[in-house]
């Protein structure tokens, strides 16, 4: 169903969100996040415990662009 729409200001958009105006059939957000973490990062309770040793996380990443970072309309 056709709308009018008046003045609109938009302050802000962040990331992953959709600004609609009009029909549509399909809105799909979409984000993609690499984490990277050593040996007993995400560890989590009261009194947690972490034994290891030399710990090392390889942060290199060969990938100029990630596999489904830009997928349309969730398909």
């Amino acid at each position: 169903m056709p709308a009018i729409v008046g003045n609109v200001k938009i302050l802000s958009v962040g990331p992953s969100s959709i600004v609609h105006f009009g029909d549509s059939i399909i809105l799909s957000p979409n984000s993609s996040s690499k984490t990277f973490a050593g040996a007993g990062s995400f560890n989590t309770g009261d009194f947690p415990q972490v034994v290891n040793g030399a710990s090392n996380t390889i942060t290199n990443d060969s990938d100029f662009v990630e596999a489904n970072a830009n997928k349309v309309g969730g398909l």
